[in-house]
């Protein structure tokens, strides 16, 4: 069974803008190889390795990235659901009056220090079907902390 990416609008446009990126290398590096080939051994030719290494760190990211928007599962902002799901931005409050804001992302495009929280990281599987009011305790490896869910979006 294939693998199904959960991934928002801007996040499938920024994984197209990488790809789109990632092919237009592929030119500029294939030059490389064969101006370094041109040096002689290649056992020893330092700017050669370099040049096959960085290739093959290209066409594994733009297969990698071909992958994901061939399995992709766009997410939609949720829509007179009161409950947290993907897509769900959620602002919480401490008790201590720390507030912090989160967007439930899939893993591909978490980024928890931009507010984007995987749904299978400790913040996200906390947060998944809590509604507005709600206690919510999240376990980290550095600390548990109560929030309360302030407002969902």
């Amino acid at each position: 069974m294939k693998k199904q990416f959960h991934l928002t609008r801007e996040g499938v446009a920024e994984l197209k803008a990488e790809l789109e990126d990632l092919l237009g290398q592929r030119g500029p590096i294939a030059e490389r190889i064969k101006t370094a080939r041109e040096f002689g051994d290649l056992s020893e030719n330092a700017e050669y390795t370099s040049a096959r290494q960085e290739q093959e760190r290209t066409e594994g990211r733009i297969a990698e990235i071909e992958h994901i928007l061939q399995n992709v599962d766009i997410i939609t902002k949720p829509k007179g659901d009161s409950k947290v799901q993907l897509g769900s931005a959620v602002k919480l409050k401490s008790s201590g009056a720390v507030t912090k804001q989160f967007i439930v992302v899939g893993t591909v495009e978490a980024d928890p220090l931009n507010g984007k929280v995987s749904d299978e990281s400790p913040i996200g599987r906390a947060l998944l079907g809590k509604k507005e009011g709600d206690a919510v305790e999240i376990h980290t490896a550095a600390e548990t902390t109560s929030y309360k869910i302030v407002d969902i979006s």
